[in-house]
């Protein structure tokens, strides 16, 4: 295991001119929960995409795995971030069964990830079929294929019900606890007191917290709209 599995370090994003992140460093723990935190267009899911190698940034770097960021090296990470699509015709197993593929793993992986995101009944129903929480469940499922060592998720939570959120806030903390890292956006500042470490706090595309999500207090809402005052883009 490595002492850093997910880090970057001075990265920087424009589109068409507009500035939308500006010398971003993170840095991730093995075996503890990372929140990336922000207003609604902070700048999270394109550092995501930058962590993934989605985007090219126009500045600074990706550490993956304990080196310098590799395509090769995205088989050691999992994710789900921009409303994943699927093949709407397939069954949620069948999706599945395209990713175990490409990685050269058997198909009793499908089944294994099914069981544990809860869907081990609707393998055999079509993805087009499925609502919106069932869907987030095949996505966290397929970004958990092959027991990846980095997790990146964006807003896991979305279409869950209270029982898939409460399973979900376990299952990540222990996937972490493994000496995994998981790095994981979410809106929810209640459910990420429960289940996160260390958090990064972005807004006007600067960073402006980052550490032990202890460090922000008691009262974690009244610390985020402190931090990001005027922080939207």
């Amino acid at each position: 295991m490595t002492d850093t599995q997910l880090a970057c370090r001075g990265v920087a994003v424009s589109f068409g001119g507009h500035q939308v992140l500006r010398d971003i460093s993170l840095t991730t723990t093995p075996g503890r929960v990372h929140a990336l935190l922000g207003p609604n267009g902070a700048g999270k899911s394109t550092l995501m995409s930058v962590l993934l190698g989605l985007i090219q940034p126009d500045a600074g770097e990706v550490t993956l795995v304990g080196q310098p960021f590799t395509r090769e090296a995205l088989r050691h990470v999992g994710a789900s971030i921009n409303d994943p699509a699927f093949y709407s015709h397939l069954s949620a197993r069948n999706n599945l069964r395209v990713h175990t593929a490409l990685l050269g793993l058997p198909d009793t992986e499908a089944d294994r990830v099914l069981q544990l995101v809860g869907l081990q009944g609707a393998g055999k129903k079509k993805a087009g079929t499925f609502s919106t929480g069932m869907k987030g469940r095949l996505a966290l499922a397929q970004a958990l294929i092959g027991e990846p060592e980095v997790l990146i998720l964006d807003e896991p939570q979305n279409g869950l019900d209270p029982e898939g959120i409460a399973h979900l806030r376990a299952y990540l903390r222990d996937y972490a606890r493994a000496g995994r890292t998981v790095l994981v956006s979410s809106h929810q500042l209640g459910e990420v007191l429960h289940m996160a470490d260390d958090a990064t706090v972005i807004a006007g595309g600067d960073v402006r917290f980052a550490g032990e999500l202890a460090e922000l207090g008691p009262n974690l809402e009244e610390s985020f709209f402190r931090l990001t005052a005027g922080g939207g883009q």
